[in-house]
């Protein structure tokens, strides 16, 4: 938190709801992630107590680029391309709060109303003599090289663009204007983002007199330390285009027990009592993973809604609780939001279709060679029965279920659908 003690001023104001908060996302993707859900849900706790949530989309400070954490330079993103993203992750933001408020507020209490902004909206009218003139006039030097980010940037062979550089008073102006505007004195992010948050903070500082508040989120990592996220190539989407209900339910699923515990506190709205009751029963018992699951059932639940946590439950079963009869039950249109479109294949189906033939076309393999090399090591499963026969020609019944699907799988993670056309 900055400042790391909360003054009586802010104490009332948060109490008496004098305050909104507010989180700020660049649309340079077109899905937020997993790593951008927890400064969400800090908002949607916020809401909880009453207080006003603001989400900021940088439609402008995403053309600039925050150096925070890269190592080189952001592409440039085209305007167009920028409004396309701002539009995407509103739909995002929108469903999350919907969510919260059809599933997992349980008070009759109205929540009060968010608000969601794009910073496009005041820079637009701002020219960059009057941005320096009035803005750039108490921003200073010395406190902007001092962040880290900076500082590796400059040490390194790839430098820093002054474009870059400026990228923490753009996002200082916008507290300054929330302020302003909505009477915004909180501000919320990951902790990569308190450098961006204090250049803001001495701003406001600076020209009004008044102290804000930021409060950071950690950061969620692999199990080596590194950040989730598009710039890392593993970020886990909450577009369900992008990383299907399925995956998103399995990423918390595979959780180890420490991280389920910590990020059942963090993703979820459960009651301190039940969050209690809940790890003393998976601590008693953790092959059976009461705390995964029900971490993996609440993030998907916020995120996904019902619809969406029911096909992710679904497909589990069906895929890896190894259930001929739950897979038989399955939409054969939902596949795609299951898998993933390049995963699900259309066959016309013919009476001399074989395994091979099969495992081919839904392009399980790029060569034929190691196709049937699998095959015949056992690697190849059919609707969950093993198959070594790669010239058995595909059955219906064994090989084609009554909702006219076969799953394959290869090895033990890689899942392909083929839907049969008649």
């Amino acid at each position: 938190m900055l400042p790391d003690t909360m003054g009586t001023r802010m104490s009332e104001m948060i109490s008496k709801k004098e305050t909104s908060v507010y989180a700020g996302f660049d649309p340079t993707a077109s899905s937020l992630h997993v790593g951008n859900l927890l400064p969400l849900i800090g908002l949607l706790h916020f809401q909880r107590a009453g207080i006003k949530p603001i989400v900021v989309i940088g439609g402008a400070t995403a053309t600039i680029g925050d150096p925070s954490g890269k190592k080189t330079e952001r592409e440039r993103i085209t305007s167009d391309i920028v409004d396309e993203n701002a539009a995407a992750i509103r739909k995002n933001i929108d469903n999350i709060f919907a969510n919260h408020k059809k599933y997992l507020w349980q008070s009759e209490e109205k929540l009060p109303p968010f608000t969601i902004v794009n910073n496009m909206k005041w820079y637009k009218d701002i020219n960059a003599v009057d941005f320096l003139g009035n803005v750039g006039r108490h921003i200073r030097i010395g406190g902007m090289l001092l962040k880290d980010s900076v500082q590796t940037r400059l040490n390194s062979s790839e430098g820093m663009s002054f474009a870059e550089f400026s990228y923490q008073a753009f996002q200082a102006y916008d507290w300054l204007h929330l302020l302003k505007t909505y009477n915004c004195f909180l501000q919320i992010g990951g902790s990569d983002q308190m450098g961006n948050m204090k250049a803001g903070y001495d701003l406001i500082r600076k020209v009004t007199g008044d102290s804000p508040y930021s409060l950071t989120v950690p950061l969620i990592t692999t199990e080596t330390g590194d950040k989730f996220g598009k710039s890392a190539g593993n970020a886990v989407w909450l577009d369900s285009e992008q990383t299907s209900t399925f995956d998103f339910y399995q990423f918390f699923l595979r959780s180890s027990d420490n991280d389920a515990a910590q990020y059942l506190k963090l993703f979820s709205f459960i009651p301190e009592k039940q969050l209690t009751e809940v790890l003393e029963s998976h601590h008693a018992n953790p092959g059976q993973r009461k705390a995964q699951k029900k971490l993996a059932e609440q993030a998907t639940l916020l995120v996904h809604g019902e619809e969406g946590l029911k096909t992710a439950l679904q497909a589990t079963e069906a895929l890896f609780n190894s259930s001929v009869e739950a897979l038989s039950t399955l939409n054969p249109e939902v596949f795609p939001s299951i898998l993933g479109q390049a995963f699900v294949t259309n066959l016309p189906l013919n009476s001399s279709i074989t395994v091979l033939d099969t495992v081919m076309q839904a392009k399980c393999f790029q060569e034929e060679k190691d196709a049937r090399r699998v095959i015949g090591a056992g690697g190849v499963y059919i609707n969950h029965q093993k198959t070594r026969v790669a010239d058995h020609v595909i059955q219906a019944g064994s090989h084609i279920l009554p909702n006219n699907i076969t799953l394959i799988r290869i090895g033990k993670k890689n899942h392909y659908v083929v839907r049969w056309r008649s």
